[in-house]
């Protein structure tokens, strides 16, 4: 590791009261009976990880899920004094944690978790129409968000993000605009809007087709009324997904956009120190089986390779307003940039993306198309690598495309 580099932490907490209809994240309902010897383990992990990360500061940590707020204060509170103790955790510090409506309406309890050291919530509203959050297995109302808000303000935190989904079943644009609208209307300092999606294995996928799901224009429509609505509330994107008032961006969550280093803790936790990237099993059992008596549990565990990080640099980057530069791209992976300018700049005449001094990040249009242009980005990277470097012709022909 470089000692000057920051570091995040990402705390996975698997619990939560019931599993939503569309979730593909690794999460457990019903379990609270084995919520102390998963923060055992959680507390083992940190601790024995700890000594990987001396010489480095950690500047944000983010507990998500699953549902953290369940967990009850007292054990959260357990967790971060234990990364307080064992980590450089920086003073200025953006410590986040994810919260659902239901279980974030005590004041005094949110109280006790902002005098710990947290210091940004977000809330899964998910919608502000009550028939929706039902119909995609929601256990709060809106009601509850109202109430969970007012609490997040009484306990002094001033660092507030809600979480929306689009394209829900049966949504209309009109109903689109009318969640965001209450959204902003609770006056937080961040916003993300997520266009559902239907993941294999989910009950949600079983119904796909009788589900009334918005089609790809309809979903396109309410992408940009996202982003229209958010700019005239005071919110600037700063990537596909997500909208800030200025200097409220989520830290975190920048770091895996622009490839900095983090390490996650729990079981479908990722990470990413250099250029090593590892995940651990999706399987509590398998998790505390290796933590507490040293079984495997290490998932996917793998070397990046120049090639790869290259193409990573392009993929990440260009889900953010910061974009990508040809000095950066050159410097960093010493590769030729000229097809890659030759694409964006295609992309400028049809209007999906702007050139920013010396920099290129996509447009709204451009940022709805962005996995199609993202891959031509790329089948112009490795057709110019393979030009200038006839050597890694067999290499590259290896890459999926």
């Amino acid at each position: 590791m470089n000692e000057s580099k920051p570091l995040g932490l990402y705390i996975h907490i698997p619990f939560c009261r019931q599993k939503c209809g569309y979730c593909d994240f690794y999460s457990l309902s019903g379990s609270d009976e084995r919520m102390d010897a998963y923060c055992k383990a959680l507390l083992a992990h940190l601790t024995e990880t700890a000594p990987q990360a001396a010489k480095h500061s950690v500047d944000t940590v983010y507990f998500g899920g699953g549902t953290p707020s369940l967990l009850g204060e007292k054990r959260l509170r357990e967790i971060l004094k234990c990364v307080d103790k064992r980590y450089r955790v920086t003073k200025d510090a953006e410590i986040t944690l994810e919260a659902n409506p239901d279980s974030a309406g005590d004041w005094k309890a949110l109280r006790a978790l902002r005098k710990a050291g947290f210091n940004r919530i977000s809330l899964g509203m998910q919608s502000a129409d009550d028939a929706e959050l039902r119909e995609i297995g929601r256990v709060h109302s809106m009601d509850q968000v109202r109430q969970a808000v007012d609490a997040a303000r009484k306990a002094r935190f001033d660092n507030l993000s809600l979480d929306l989904i689009y394209g829900l079943p049966h949504q209309t644009l009109e109903l689109w605009r009318r969640n965001l609208e209450a959204a902003v209307a609770l006056t937080p300092q961040h916003l993300s809007c997520y266009g559902l999606k239907v993941e294999e294995g989910t009950p949600l996928w079983d119904r796909r087709e009788t589900a009334g799901l918005p089609g790809d224009e309809e979903q396109a429509e309410m992408y940009l009324a996202a982003v229209e609505t958010a700019r005239r509330f005071g919110f600037f994107q700063y990537e596909i997904s997500n909208f800030a008032r200025l200097g409220y961006e989520s830290r975190h969550n920048l770091k895996y956009w622009q490839l900095d280093d983090y390490m996650g803790f729990g079981p479908g936790a990722h990470s990413c120190i250099g250029r090593t990237r590892y995940s651990y099993v999706r399987d509590l059992d398998r998790y505390l089986a290796g933590v507490l008596h040293g079984e495997d549990m290490i998932d996917e565990y793998e070397t990046i390779g120049d090639f790869e990080r290259a193409a990573e640099y392009l993929m990440l980057g260009m889900r953010t307003v910061h974009g990508v530069s040809r000095a950066e791209y050159e410097r960093l992976y010493r590769s030729d940039f000229s097809g890659i300018a030759q694409q964006l700049e295609e992309f400028v005449r049809r209007g999906w993306a702007v050139a920013d001094g010396e920099r290129w990040h996509f447009t709204p249009s451009g940022f709805l198309l962005s996995n199609v242009l993202i891959g031509k980005l790329l089948e112009a990277q490795t057709d110019r690598k393979a030009e200038h470097n006839p050597w890694m012709k067999p290499q590259i022909e290896k890459q999926p495309r």
